[in-house]
């Protein structure tokens, strides 16, 4: 990537196409082959059913887990959310800070304990 970024290259994702500029001007276009019929692919994989020996925490505390691992919780609904007030603007306040002579006031306490 950085030598195409040096090289001010643009790259058409779409049309497949690498529009890389020359020193003389001209534009190189390297085009990507295009087949001519998309081929669709489905994949399909069978997995094995999960064990409990499969699993690293389950191995390091079996006693904590049931003999049987059912997978994920369910998926279900959650109630949470925060209603805003339309125009409402955040509190403005502004940081704590301590006057210059209370500044000296407070240091003088503290040193005297």
């Amino acid at each position: 990537m950085d030598w195409l970024s040096y090289h001010l290259a643009v790259i058409d994702c779409y049309e497949k196409i690498v529009r890389i500029p020359l020193l003389n001007g001209e534009i190189l276009e390297v085009q990507g082959k295009r087949p001519e019929k998309d081929h669709g692919l489905l994949a399909c994989i069978k997995a094995d059913e999960k064990k409990l020996d499969d699993i690293r925490v389950v191995q390091d505390f079996p006693e904590i887990f049931p003999d049987d691992l059912s997978g994920l919780p369910p998926v279900r609904e959650i109630e949470f959310r925060i209603d805003l007030i339309p125009g409402a603007l955040p509190v403005v306040k502004s940081p704590y800070r301590l006057a210059l002579s209370e500044m000296s006031e407070l240091s003088s306490q503290l040193k005297e304990l």
